[in-house]
């Protein structure tokens, strides 16, 4: 077995003669910026699921940091260390920003829910501010979260993520419904944290995938086509095959359209 943090061996899921995904073997090692890519129908977001512990896989391991954990719920492992944020948005709106990510923070291993001592309770809103300053939302602490942007959810949604001090962070489509301002707004954010944080990112956005990820597995069909660099995924005759129809397939051969991360910590309204 190789030293990955995360290691699926075999994965599989089906639904009755239905194999969304068959087989997969995936290897992501602590600090990678790693990104599953394919055509719609391709098995992510169930694979995404299976990572998670949200749906169980019909055969095969998951493994992470050299432990299985197949047959663990999604809370115990997120206990373990893996985080996630979903596809639709998972936060509390008629609370304010600062309130969803102290939450969150609460909720980690090791967080108190209940704690009345003073210097718990600055400490925790130390660390709530840091990570709002992290995802530019400073100056947004006291908002309530309905009131902000859809860029600005986003931005909260890895907040509350990041809060739950995971080793593994797991990105359902963070991008999705972005103007590209804040897809290179997300893109800077994401660049930036610490390599003791490694990602998995499901995203249909390429331009933001070529951006961030460092490798890229393309699923088709339920099965593993292939993993490599950016630049091998871009270049690979199989990968163009499988995207054709899609209207998606010149980002392949031109490459990704310029993202502007220039200036990770400025605010997008």
């Amino acid at each position: 077995m190789s030293d990955g943090l995360l290691e699926l061996s075999g994965v599989t899921r089906s639904f009755g003669a239905l194999t969304a995904v068959d087989g997969v073997d995936l290897s992501v090692p602590v600090g990678a910026r790693h990104a599953l890519i394919g055509p719609n129908g391709a098995g992510k977001s169930t694979l995404f699921k299976l990572v998670t512990g949200s749906m169980p896989v019909s055969s095969g391991t998951v493994a992470f940091d050299g432990s299985d954990v197949t047959r663990l719920s999604e809370p115990a492992r997120a206990r373990r260390g893996i985080s996630q944020t979903l596809q639709h948005s998972s936060l509390f709106l008629s609370q304010t920003v600062e309130r969803n990510v102290l939450m969150a923070a609460q909720r980690r291993p090791g967080g108190s829910r209940h704690s009345l001592l003073p210097r718990r309770q600055r400490a925790a809103r130390d660390r709530v501010h840091e990570l709002l300053t992290d995802v530019g939302l400073a100056g947004r602490s006291h908002a309530l979260v309905s009131a902000l942007s859809h860029g600005e959810r986003r931005q909260l949604e890895v907040a509350v993520a990041l809060a739950c001090e995971p080793r593994l962070l797991l990105l359902d489509e963070p991008a999705a419904g972005m103007s590209p301002a804040e897809s290179a707004r997300l893109v800077g954010l994401l660049k930036a944290l610490p390599d003791t944080v490694t990602l998995v990112i499901v995203e249909h956005d390429l331009d933001v995938v070529f951006a961030l990820a460092t490798s890229v597995t393309v699923l088709h069909l339920g099965k593993l086509l292939l993993t490599g660099t950016p630049d091998e995924v871009r270049a690979s005759s199989a990968v163009q095959e499988a995207y054709l129809g899609t209207g998606r397939e010149a980002l392949f051969l031109d490459g990704p359209a310029s993202l502007d991360v220039s200036r990770p910590g400025m605010e997008v309204g």
